[in-house]
């Protein structure tokens, strides 16, 4: 599925290149157990790296040395497992506080076979639009609403379950034992997926009004400010605090939907706003949530599959973002992204 899939042994020396910028090829024989690597597969898995065009050389003869392609070390793969069991204070951390420089990186982030993914996606569900019974339709996206709404609020710790979820959405009865917050939570999500379907041309681009008009709607009567912060915030898990003025907050949000404008794919589009609100983290709360619906919003306005994160776990989805936090890195939540987009095709409007 994807041109730069990589064997355990090329992560490994991507993993060792993410931390040692420039290093020789001894260097990174320090990195196997002895005699576990000949010296030929070892060539072999670096001169792959350089043709997949994740790693370059410098110099010549014994004078090689290799690095990183710049703005590759955005997508190096990662074993996420192993970063979470350093402890919160004592992993290391490259950038504890919002990086402005992340944006212009945010390019070129899918390979030819993963858009083709998304294009055969696209085509599958204009088909579904024009051959399948409207009332099919119409109950198709009934569910998918029901099960975006109840895992987009599970994530932010609401405990519906996805019964509870269809039954308040389709029949406004809350579920017992929950408290009035959860069932706001659930129905906000409904209906602000509901104007996104009924104003999609509307969303082909988003435009800082759509994000903070998509958030007000998100976060109505559960007493969360609609206005851009003015002050900082924490979040649980990280270090990483994010920026805690009000004219940085703005100005890097201008910032980031003037590159999602400048970017040509609609996927890339979508992860973009996807990864960048959560990590702007522009609002008081309700930014992740923001950030699902505004990605979702891009998508189905260009007649993309959007996807309801059901079968996400919520702790890996947590992890995923907060490695991007912490390390700018985008691979775990890409891959989050790409399995839910293959769910999506799977399971909806089938």
């Amino acid at each position: 599925m994807n041109d730069t899939q990589v064997n355990s042994r090329q992560i490994k020396i991507l993993q060792y290149l993410w931390t040692k910028p420039t290093t020789t090829r001894k260097d990174i024989e320090s990195v196997f157990p002895q005699g576990s690597v000949s010296r030929i597969t070892l060539i072999r898995d670096l001169n792959n790296l350089i043709e997949k065009g994740m790693i370059q050389q410098s110099g010549g003869g014994k004078y090689i040395k290799y690095s990183l392609v710049p703005d590759k070390e955005i997508l190096v793969p990662i074993n996420i497992n192993e970063y979470f069991q350093s402890p919160i204070d004592t992993r290391y951390v490259r950038y504890p506080s919002f990086n402005n420089g992340v944006i212009i990186k945010l390019n070129n982030l899918f390979s030819s076979d993963e858009l083709r993914i998304f294009e055969q996606g696209r085509k599958q569900l204009q088909s579904r639009f024009e051959t399948v019974d409207p009332s099919i339709i119409k109950r198709e996206l009934e569910r998918f609403t029901i099960e975006f709404s109840w895992k987009s609020s599970r994530i932010e710790g609401n405990t519906y379950s996805l019964l509870e979820t269809e039954e308040l959405i389709k029949n406004k009865k809350e579920a017992q034992g929950h408290s009035k917050e959860e069932a706001i939570m659930i129905l906000n999500h409904k209906s602000s997926f509901d104007t996104i379907l009924a104003n999609k041309s509307t969303f082909r681009q988003i435009s800082e009004y759509d994000i903070r008009s998509i958030h007000k709607e998100l976060v109505k009567e559960l007493d969360i400010t609609p206005n851009i912060r003015e002050y900082g915030v924490g979040i649980t898990g990280t270090i990483y605090k994010p920026l805690d003025t009000k004219w940085q907050i703005e100005e890097s949000l201008h910032a980031v939907v003037d590159h999602v404008k400048s970017v040509t794919d609609v996927a890339e589009k979508s992860l973009i706003l996807l990864a960048m609100i959560s990590y702007l983290q522009p609002f008081v709360d309700g930014n992740k949530r923001t950030a699902r619906m505004v990605s979702n919003a891009i998508l189905l306005a260009n007649g993309y599959y959007p996807l309801s994160y059901r079968s996400v776990d919520e702790v890996e989805f947590k992890k995923a973002l907060i490695l991007f936090y912490e390390q700018n890195n985008l691979f775990h939540l890409k891959r989050i992204f790409l399995d839910q987009l293959q769910f999506a095709i799977q399971q909806y409007f089938v």
